[in-house]
Order: structure tokens, then C-alpha cells, then sequence
């Protein structure tokens, strides 16, 4: 069968002839004494052509680190500017900035930001497709900058809701989207690192420009604060931008906005429930920590320092937790880190009636409370592969939409009926531990795949070379394998 499929017909004479087979020009005695020599391991290993290397795999450092510095400065300019808000709420509340407008409406401009940069993932991801990574992040700079210097020229707060609302938003949009995934495509067995480092960028921004904000508008003025910011982040991200270098013709990246066939997979769906879970709990922590510690009797100033402590305890905790992860494994730092942050959540939280122990918590519970934004990047690999990545990110920022813009709103609503935060503490303690166990079933998953892969190849887990699995999940027989031992591999401490 397979000689027809490669004969070749001479009567064509525009076909090229093809020099004779190396082996047919061989004589008998010479093929013999070949087939005793490749007896021998030593001729096979001489005879056998060296392995080549696929132009696909990831350099695993090099200028990898130039674009992850990249990434992270351009977080800390977009979700570290983001994080500063709280200060501006609390100006606009204490000086009563915009005439008319209500505490609801401030509080919605700070989650119609983040709102807008998840759904403008489509548009970003469609963007990067077929205008490049550079143009994407250049539109979003533009828009980022436009909101900045717009909310500069505000006076009603529907001018704010454009400005520093919905053109921020989206602005923040693209350049994330367009630059989330770039880390991943430089590194193999430092992937996670690199994904923590630069995701550290928005827990140093959150903090500097929590503080940075507050002295502008004592010192400047809230206008001028507005334009220096739009400066700052105009001259960061264009340099970052020049800088930056994507992988995406060479590793192929299909940048469909909608690939509805990810849903089909099991394991998948368990990744959205691990961001949406997380979202859950993560927005409530985040923008409920400051108005607990007014509850409890601290000063404004008391309350704005512990926002600061948790950016700080993101931005260390981050780059631990992607250096660990490639040493214990993604999915298993990703599991480990969100139930501890659950853990902390009920035994220290609950308890902290003082300023000292609400440092302590905010300082700790910070380095893992956004474990999310450090892990899903490398953790999506291990599911989809490099190539479908962009794809499973970008419906992955649509699914936590909801717990963004809802997460802080019913931990309101819960302490509105109840009186107290206990209730909101123990709603995101056990939104944590919800997402936990979506991790721990897709460790299961994990463990089943690389189980099958052995198996076809023939050799044992520890023995499969780090390029074979580099790519992430590739391989559907593997996959379906995998799917099978959900249930039966969960509890197996093994490195996936």
C-alpha cells in the first residue's frame, strides 16, 4: 500500500527525478557489515540522526526576561494605577468632588474599570490576531491615557464614568490581554517564575501608586494627579511596548476569540470554576479589607495603609509562587496557595481586632490572595497548550465578569443584613476553598494525562523529558485518559 502511495511515474516530464536512495547504492558486503555495526549501541548511537531541536520550543530565558520585566512594568501601569482607586473614592466621598452624585455611583466607576477590561478580551484578542501584538498594546495605551487625561476635565460623574470608568477599562483591557500570555511563550521549566514576576507588577504598582495618588491630590490637586498618572503611564507602557517581543508566529497561536470547543473539555470547565471562585473571594478581600478595619475602630489613614500592605504582600508573594511552582509543579501551587489563603482567611481574619494583626494578616494574606493572576497563565498551558492559549484566556477574563463586577456588592449585601463582617469572612473563606477544590479534581486530570503519555511512550512519569510536555496538553488520547482518572488520581501527591 504503501510503496503505491510514493511510486513514482517517469513518464512525467516536468516532474524532477530524485537521486537514488543512499542504502540502494550500498553493495551487499557493505549492508551486512552495517547491520553488524548497528548491533553495537555505540554505531547505533553514530548512526542514528541527532534530535532537532523544534523550532517551536521556548528559549527558556534569554530575552524572555526583557519581555517579562515588560509585562510586569505595564501591569503595575494599568492594574497597579487600577488598584489606586480606593483613594480616589475616598477623596471624592470626604470633598463631595462631583455634585449630585451618590456613594453607588462612585463605587461603580472603580468596578466598571475592571468590567470593561474583561469584556474587551475579544476585541483585544481579535486584535492581536490580525494586527499584532504591538498595535493592540499601542491602542490600548492610547485609551488608557485618553481616560486619564479626560477624567483630568471632569465635572459630572457620568464625564468620570467615561473617563476614568469606561476608557481606562478598556485601555487596561488590551494592553493585558495582549500582553498576559507573552511570558509563558519564552519559558519552559521557569515559566511559572517568569508568569509571577510579571504579575508581581500589579501588587508594586497597587503600592506605590496607592500611595503616590494620595500626596498628588494633598499636594497638586486632583486634576494635576490625574495628568501626572496619564504621563507616567504614556511613557512606561510606550517603552515597554518598543521593547516587548511576542512568539506567536513561531509557536503557532490560534488567537480565536470564541473557540466554544474548549467547553467541551472537562478540565477546562474546572479551570473557569477555579477563576471564578477565586474572583469571588479575591474582589470581596480586596476592596472590603480597608472599610473592615473602619468597622473595627482604626483611623482613614489606618485603613488606606492596610489596602497598601496587601499590594505589597502581592507584589513579594508573587515571584515565590511561580519559582516554587516550577519546582512542586503548576497545578499544585496554584491548590496549595488558594486553600491557604481560605485557611488564613477563617483562622486569622475572623480574629483580627487589632492593627497589628491585620498588618500581619493583610502582609501574608496578600502573597497569596491573587495567586490567581500569577498562575493562570501557566497552569491554562498545562491544559490547552501554547497554541490555543490566547483562546482560553481570553474566554477565561469573560467568565470572571460577573464575580468582578458582583463579588464586592454581595459581601456588602451580607454585612448589610447581618451587621457585622463574619459572615462576609466566612462567604470568602469558603469561595477559596471552592476554587481549591476545582484545582485539587483538575490535578486528578493532570496526573492522568502524564500517566497515559508514559504509557504510550513507553516510559516511566519521571523519565519524560521536559520538552515532550512543554507545549502543555497536546495530545486528545492523553486527554480523554485523563478525564477518566479525575476521580481516582485527585489525592496522588505527584509534581503536575
Amino acid at each position: 500500500m504503501w510503496e503505491s502511495k510514493l511510486a513514482f511515474d517517469n513518464s512525467d516530464p516536468d516532474r524532477i527525478p530524485l537521486p537514488p536512495r543512499a542504502d540502494a547504492m550500498i553493495g551487499k558486503d557493505d549492508s551486512e557489515a552495517i547491520s553488524l555495526e548497528a548491533l553495537d549501541p555505540d554505531k547505533q548511537a553514530e548512526l542514528s540522526p541527532a534530535p532537532q531541536q523544534s523550532p517551536a520550543q521556548s528559549p527558556n530565558g534569554g530575552y524572555g526576561w526583557i519581555c517579562t520585566l515588560c509585562v510586569a512594568l505595564i501591569n503595575a501601569h494599568t492594574w497597579g494605577i487600577n488598584s489606586s482607586y480606593g483613594v480616589f473614592l475616598a477623596y471624592y466621598l470626604s470633598t463631595d468632588a462631583y455634585q449630585g452624585a451618590t456613594y453607588l455611583q462612585y463605587a461603580f466607576v472603580g468596578g466598571l474599570s475592571i468590567s470593561c477590561a474583561m469584556l474587551v478580551s475579544p476585541l483585544a484578542t481579535l486584535s492581536t490576531r490580525y494586527f499584532g501584538t504591538h498595535v493592540t498594546l499601542s491602542f490600548g495605551t492610547a485609551l488608557e491615557v485618553a481616560g486619564l487625561i479626560g477624567a483630568s476635565f471632569a465635572y459630572n460623574i457620568w464625564h468620570l464614568f467615561l473617563s476614568q470608568g469606561v476608557a481606562f477599562g478598556i485601555g487596561m483591557g488590551f494592553l493585558f490581554v495582549g500582553s498576559v500570555g507573552i511570558p509563558s511563550q519564552w519559558f519552559t521549566t521557569k515559566r511559572s517564575f517568569a508568569n509571577g514576576i510579571s504579575a508581581s507588577g500589579s501588587g508594586f504598582g497597587g503600592l506605590l501608586y496607592s500611595l503616590a495618588a494620595g500626596a498628588m491630590i494633598r499636594s497638586i490637586g486632583l486634576i494635576w494627579c490625574f495628568r501626572v498618572l496619564g504621563l507616567l503611564a504614556f511613557g512606561v507602557n510606550t517603552i515597554c511596548i518598543i521593547l516587548i517581543r511576542d512568539r506567536n508566529k513561531i509557536i503557532g497561536s490560534r488567537h480565536a476569540a470564541f473557540d466554544m470547543k474548549l467547553f467541551k473539555r472537562p478540565e477546562y470547565l474546572l479551570l473557569n470554576g477555579y477563576g471564578f471562585f477565586s474572583m469571588l473571594g479575591y474582589i470581596a478581600l480586596v476592596y472590603s479589607l480597608a472599610d473592615y478595619g473602619k468597622k473595627i475602630g482604626l483611623s482613614a489613614s489606618q485603613a488606606s495603609v492596610l489596602s497598601a500592605i496587601l499590594n505589597l504582600g502581592q507584589g513579594l508573594g508573587r515571584p515565590p509562587t511561580g519559582y516554587f511552582s516550577d519546582s512542586i509543579g503548576r497545578i499544585n501551587m496554584a491548590g496549595l496557595t488558594t486553600m491557604l489563603c481560605a485557611l488564613l482567611s477563617f483562622v486569622v481574619w475572623i480574629f483580627a481586632k487589632s492593627y497589628g494583626v491585620l498588618i500581619f494578616y493583610t502582609l501574608i494574606g496578600g502573597t497569596v490572595a491573587g495567586t490567581f493572576w500569577a498562575t493562570i497563565g501557566p497552569v491554562a498551558v498545562e491544559l490547552v497548550g501554547l497554541q490555543d492559549l490566547p483562546s482560553a484566556l481570553n474566554i477565561e477574563w469573560l467568565i470572571i465578569v460577573l464575580p468582578c463586577t458582583f463579588s464586592e456588592p454581595i459581601a456588602l449585601e451580607i454585612v448589610g443584613n447581618t451587621g457585622n463582617y463574619l459572615s462576609t469572612q466566612v462567604f470568602i473563606g469558603f469561595m477559596y476553598t471552592a476554587a481549591a477544590v476545582c484545582v485539587m479534581f483538575l490535578r486528578g486530570w493532570k496526573i492522568g494525562e502524564l500517566n497515559e503519555i508514559a504509557r504510550m511512550k513507553n516510559q516511566n512519569l519521571d523519565d519524560l523529558r521536559v520538552v515532550d510536555v512543554s507545549l502543555g496538553s497536546i495530545n486528545e488520547a492523553a486527554r480523554l485518559a485523563g478525564r477518566r482518572a479525575i476521580l481516582t488520581h485527585f489525592w496522588e501527591w505527584r509534581k503536575v
